[in-house]
């Protein structure tokens, strides 16, 4: 096993996005490594330009994993946290989350490799937001309910909450996971993805709109990994969720019904 430094940590953090603007994607379970385990690849993603939208676009995210036994973990859907209340039922801790910012002229992020839309301009550009809280999870032997709790800074300053219940399991050398999800909100994350002011209104030609808190998405999440030859890891990741009243009223929103697939290739160090 090598060791991997805390300035990886540092890194992972900036490099760890919210892929989507959905419940996190629960990954399926894998043994408990001994020590530090870093996983490096690369993330295909066919999804939504952004989150509303009817055109679909590719992307590639990094997919950066880190791993302290079954302490501190990293990665692009979990966020990076720690598990302070740590027992075979219940893992509590704090979460911290980067959320990447919207471009106008695409409509996507800065990994965006084809597709876009023109369907922003005049809404201009959304920075990247911190998100910062905590989680609680509850599992049994093949099931598991999380529920995270975010503060956002940056981008947006809303509170978000996910709840995930997740079904985990495996075929021969195969771990999967599925299950429903739900994310809600304050009108201080809804405004800044679903809002248009008055400004915003005047350059783009959309209505004023003033989104509200509550319930943002409901949905579905599956996923998939198989390891291949030697430390080589290959998955799959895919969602179905829908708008739900805070944000599907938005003049933004072209597609309530929102589907996105991602491909995951790595490396376990």
């Amino acid at each position: 096993m090598r060791t991997i430094s805390l300035p990886v940590a540092a890194l992972t953090l900036c490099l760890t996005p919210m892929l989507l603007n959905a419940a996190a994607i629960e990954l399926p379970r894998s043994p408990t490594p001994e020590g530090w385990q870093l996983t490096l690849g690369v993330a295909p993603v066919v999804a939504p330009v952004y989150s509303g939208s009817q055109d679909y676009a590719f992307s590639i995210y990094p997919d950066i994993r880190l791993r302290y036994e079954d302490k501190f973990f990293a990665s692009i859907p979990e966020g990076m946290g720690y598990n302070l209340i740590n027992t075979q039922a219940w893992k509590v801790g704090p979460l911290i989350k980067l959320r990447f910012g919207r471009k106008e002229d695409t409509g996507g992020s800065s990994f965006l490799i084809s597709g876009g839309t023109d369907a922003l301009l005049g809404m201009g550009d959304i920075d990247p937001a911190g998100e910062a809280g905590g989680f609680a999870e509850y599992r049994t032997r093949e099931w598991s309910t999380r529920v995270e709790i975010r503060q956002g800074f940056g981008g947006h300053d809303g509170l978000i909450g996910d709840i995930n219940l997740n079904y985990f399991n495996k075929i021969g050398t195969i771990r999967y996971t599925l299950g429903p999800r739900m994310t809600m909100a304050t009108d201080g994350f809804t405004n800044a993805y679903y809002g248009v002011n008055q400004a915003q209104s005047q350059a783009s030609g959309y209505r004023f709109y003033e989104a509200g808190s509550g319930l943002v998405s409901v949905g579905l999440g599956a996923s998939a990994f198989m390891p291949l030859a030697g430390q080589w890891n290959i998955g799959v990741v895919a969602g179905y969720d829908v708008l739900m009243d805070a944000a599907s009223d938005s003049p933004l929103v072209e597609q309530t019904n929102q589907f996105s697939l991602i491909g995951s290739l790595s490396y376990r160090f």
